[in-house]
């Protein structure tokens, strides 16, 4: 899968573009000081596990995507965009607070998964609403789909998600376009 096939997939999966893609390309402002703690990165490892569980391949705190998450906000995200992927961070914990009694790193998976599954649908259902009504904050998603963005990111774009999640070939030969596929094969990592 290459780059560009990975942020239309990433677009697809949270319904907006990735946030912070273009400092990929640039140099990074790099923030002076960490814009998330340890705590923080603890929680967003098991958010992203719960995207992403571990079952017969790694799942993503195989690939520490909260390590990820943590280096790509502070040095891609403009300083609004850092507080609202905070936000996001305390959206999960309210929500898990309010619908379960207990922050989210205390729930059992199933609890998380409807924790991650309630986020998701109130992010897509709020980007609807703002697309009908073209609200002028159209196009600045909201904290949980920041942290979503970033998962999917962080994990397919780490050795673990290339090399043991997708088929992965380090030096392509030449081409075959009539490449034998079995259906639920996983996708092809390419550079």
């Amino acid at each position: 899968m290459n780059r560009r096939e990975l942020l239309k997939m990433i677009a697809a999966a949270t319904g907006t573009a990735l946030v912070g893609g273009q400092a990929l390309t640039a140099f990074a402002s790099g923030g002076a000081e960490d814009a998330l703690t340890d705590a923080d990165v603890r929680l967003l490892d098991e958010v992203a596990e719960t995207l992403l569980p571990r079952t017969d391949t790694p799942g993503a705190k195989d690939a520490e995507v909260g390590d990820f998450m943590r280096v790509f906000v502070r040095d891609c995200y403009t300083a609004e965009q850092q507080a609202r992927f905070r936000d996001g961070i305390a959206r999960v914990e309210a929500h898990s607070r309010a619908a379960h009694g207990a922050g989210f790193l205390a729930l059992d998976a199933p609890r998380r998964g409807e924790v991650v599954a309630a986020l998701d649908r109130e992010a897509r259902a709020r980007m609807e609403s703002e697309a009908r009504a073209q609200v002028e904050t159209q196009g600045e998603p909201q904290g949980f789909t920041l942290i979503k963005q970033l998962a999917l990111f962080g994990f397919f774009t780490s050795k673990v998600g290339g090399t043991e999640v997708l088929r992965y070939v380090a030096v392509p030969g030449r081409y075959d376009g009539n490449l034998a596929y079995e259906p639920g094969e996983p996708a092809w990592a390419t550079t």
